[in-house]
């Protein structure tokens, strides 16, 4: 991966690190610190899978601007993520489901952005191929 000739050719990166395990401080270089914890004890503190979904939320709401900018819809995408931790096929796991609203927009023009959303978002990309990420078009938080 190192060898990789897109690393010189990077648009932004970033430097995270987290020396002191789950219940310790996970950080970016110039950037946030955030106090991590286990999201199965009462500590406090920020979890992966709230960092996940922030991420994804982020990621997808960022890219939403820009489809809706192509588009010329004057309106603000709002996007919601559910992650929750599971036993499953012999390990642990997250389950991943995002759900996307436009307001202004019908149930089948949403549907239609968030194909776009899905396949331009980087987040989103990420967890694709995953049968544990799921994304959808709501017309409001259900």
């Amino acid at each position: 991966m190192k060898n990789d000739i897109r690393w010189d050719k990077a648009m932004y990166t970033t430097d995270t690190y987290n020396v002191e395990g789950l219940n310790g401080h996970a950080y970016a270089e110039n950037g946030i610190s955030v106090e991590t914890s286990s999201p199965l004890s009462d500590e406090p503190g920020t979890n992966p899978e709230q960092l996940l979904g922030m991420s994804l939320c982020t990621c997808l709401v960022g890219t939403m601007a820009v489809i809706l900018k192509e588009h010329h819809i004057n309106e603000k995408a709002k996007a919601h993520a559910k992650i929750s931790y599971v036993k499953g096929k012999g390990r642990y796991e997250f389950l991943v489901h995002a759900q996307v609203c436009v307001p202004g927009q019908t149930l089948p023009q949403t549907r239609a952005l968030v194909s776009e959303v899905e396949n331009r978002c980087c987040v989103s990309q990420l967890l694709s191929g995953s049968d544990n990420y799921s994304i959808e078009a709501v017309l409001d938080w259900e």
